[in-house]
């Protein structure tokens, strides 16, 4: 199966997405790539415009992310059950996923999401509350936190 990446801009700097031959998004990272206009790009490019404008509180796209062992997977499918404008801790994770005491693992594990915002590791935070590590900076992982929240919109260039 091929694949196929483009890059939009977003209020968190750019996104590179990639998506295999039948449409289902495969990465989403932060930082630049190629860009493509193909069509199979639509509905992700869509839902994130309207996530940063603060009229989407969850993602309705295929995912079929790359790579990742089955712990990774657990963790990355239990990432889908924080609900937006919600956290949960990595002990928290840990503990879900039936491996308490596992905090560490799980850290790591959310740092190789290979479907950022969308499979919403921002939302995972240290067991005080603190922002912890974020492939795509602490910053951005505040700002994605604080548009959940109701704090603020952010718009998309349509360029």
């Amino acid at each position: 199966m091929t694949s196929m990446q483009t890059t939009i801009d977003s209020p968190v700097g750019p996104l590179a997405l990639t998506v295999d031959d039948d449409g289902a998004l495969t990465r989403l990272g932060f930082g630049a790539g190629d860009a493509s206009d193909d069509s199979r790009f639509e509905p992700a490019v869509a839902q994130l415009r309207e996530y940063f404008a603060g009229e989407r509180t969850g993602f309705d796209l295929s995912l079929r992310p790359e790579g990742g062992t089955a712990f990774e997977r657990r963790v990355w499918t239990e990432l889908l059950t924080i609900p937006y404008g919600e956290t949960a801790s990595y002990g928290e994770i840990a503990a879900r996923i039936g491996h308490p005491g596992k905090a560490r693992a799980v850290g790591r594990a959310n740092g190789r999401n290979p479907v950022a915002i969308v499979c919403p590791c921002h939302r995972v935070i240290g067991s005080d509350g603190s922002l912890t590590g974020f492939g795509g900076g602490l910053e951005n992982k505040r700002t994605l936190l604080d548009l959940e929240a109701g704090a603020l919109t952010l718009a998309m260039d349509t360029a």
